[in-house]
């Protein structure tokens, strides 16, 4: 007679089903997968969100009033305590033998919407409070948790310092204007400025505030006092884009480094991005598994692939002559001085070399007012890195440490150059060279996952026209 103590303390799924010690007494809570039920025994699949598999619980229907036992049913939150034996069926390895049930909430079953049946991406998006109960997101989920975590261990091992950086923000990094305003006026009442807009003057923060597009230009002023920063955290950037590979709010991760040169630079994020996929190749390799299944075939290998192979280093330059030379007919014209296009970066990806590429090198033009300026005057020391499937997913370069030559290139952008004093004067006192780069963590788990649409990879994605949940 197996008793059971108040005493007993939950089990989280994941260690049950690893265990190797049987009849003892244990504890699952947990969500109701599916309920099968027959004469005598019921049997339900449990999961908890602690991995991908389920706890087989058997419950004998005679310990149980009818009233108890309905309420167990698909969906319902539960805790059951009972005996952990080894499974007799060839499906699991071990299974709860129940003797106590206390139903925790219980599911409307004519209206819940997460029944034992296939259930589309799209709907998924629609019920997105709930998404993370099924098997494709409770995995997807996991691996982003797990990337996170690499992240935090690769920058701390190496001795980097994590540097907070500013959501609100009055500057634009990339120059681009696409940005959220952040204000306290009343709506369709701001006062005017002199010259028509709005008077920001007047605002709660006495400027123009913003949500910011990126941390670097903060990350660069923690460099060149700490050596080596990153900053990982929300972004904003308000594109009126629907496409799958665009988000309004989205993470990034930007590292800065003092005394880096552009190969520095380099190497930092070829080491970077293959940690991440070791990692998560090495501690979650069940939901990576389980997405290959379902989503992409040859998951594993791709990712297994990136790390077996160096990454291509080609200029800019040396890419324009590939892509002119390919015989192929590409939508947007290949020509010198033009921004590669996704599917330009992909064929030097996919079919040219077979493996990631970085570009260094490129057109001015083309990049941003911090990217250092070359010898030749018409490309600077940027570098994208290129992925099979995605494009690119890296933008980094070394930073412009020279003043005079930096305030040249923030006047032939435009830019306000009293905006940027704080940023100028670092280049004033003690300059050094530096250099960072900038990863969007949804379009690395759009990689590990194999998951096509990046609203996917980030459990409540922010678009045009949705801000749901």
């Amino acid at each position: 007679m197996h008793m059971l103590t108040t005493r007993t303390l939950r089990t989280r799924i994941k260690d049950l089903l690893a265990t190797t010690e049987f009849d003892r007494e244990v504890v699952a809570c947990g969500w109701v997968k599916t309920r099968r039920a027959g004469k005598k025994f019921s049997f339900c699949e449990l999961n908890d969100g602690s991995c991908l598999g389920n706890l087989q619980v058997v419950i004998d229907n005679g310990l149980f009033p009818e009233v108890v036992l309905k309420d167990v049913a698909t969906g319902a939150s539960v805790r059951m305590e009972g005996v952990l034996v080894q499974s007799q069926g060839k499906e699991q390895a071990v299974e709860l033998q129940v003797r106590q049930i206390q139903v925790l909430g219980v599911a409307d079953q004519e209206t819940y919407p997460l029944q034992k049946k296939a259930h589309s991406l799209e709907f998924l998006r629609e019920i997105g409070h709930l998404r993370s109960r099924t098997n494709t997101f409770g995995a997807v989920f996991r691996l982003r948790h797990a990337v996170s975590f690499a992240i935090h261990q690769f920058f701390h091992e190496r001795g980097f310092v994590y540097l907070h950086t500013p959501i609100i923000t009055a500057s634009d990094t990339e120059g681009a204007g696409e940005m959220f305003t952040v204000t306290t006026l009343p709506p369709g009442a701001a006062p005017l400025a002199e010259t028509g807009g709005v008077d920001f003057a007047q605002d709660f923060f006495g400027t123009h505030a913003r949500l910011t597009v990126s941390g670097q230009l903060n990350a660069e002023l923690g460099a060149l006092g700490l050596g080596e920063v990153y900053t990982f955290g929300p972004t904003f950037r308000a594109e009126n884009s629907n496409t799958t590979r665009h988000l309004a709010e989205f993470w990034m991760i930007e590292p800065e480094m003092a005394f880096y040169d552009l190969a520095a630079n380099q190497q930092l994020a070829e080491d970077f991005l293959k940690y991440c996929i070791q990692f998560v190749l090495t501690h979650r390799a069940d939901d990576l598994g389980f997405l290959e299944g379902q989503y992409e075939p040859g998951l594993t290998a791709k990712l297994q692939a990136v790390l077996e192979q160096d990454f291509i280093r080609i200029s800019y330059t040396e890419a324009i002559q590939i892509l002119e030379e390919s015989g192929r007919s590409f939508e947007y014209a290949v020509r010198w001085g033009s921004d590669l296009q996704s599917e330009h970066e992909r064929y030097l990806v996919e079919e040219h070399f077979g493996r990631p590429v970085i570009v260094s090198a490129y057109p001015k033009g083309i990049k941003a007012f911090y990217m250092r300026l070359n010898e030749d005057n018409n490309t600077v020391a940027a570098m994208d890195i290129l992925f099979p499937g995605i494009g690119e997913i890296i933008g980094g370069s070394q930073r412009e440490e020279r003043l005079e030559v930096l305030q040249q290139r923030i006047q032939e952008m435009g830019l306000p150059e009293e905006n940027y004093w704080w940023y100028l004067d670092t280049r004033r006192f003690g300059t050094v060279p530096h250099a960072g780069f900038g990863l969007g963590l949804e379009r690395l788990m759009m990689f590990i996952t194999g998951m096509s649409n990046i609203r996917d990879v980030i459990p409540f994605p922010r678009t045009p026209d949705n801000a749901n949940f």
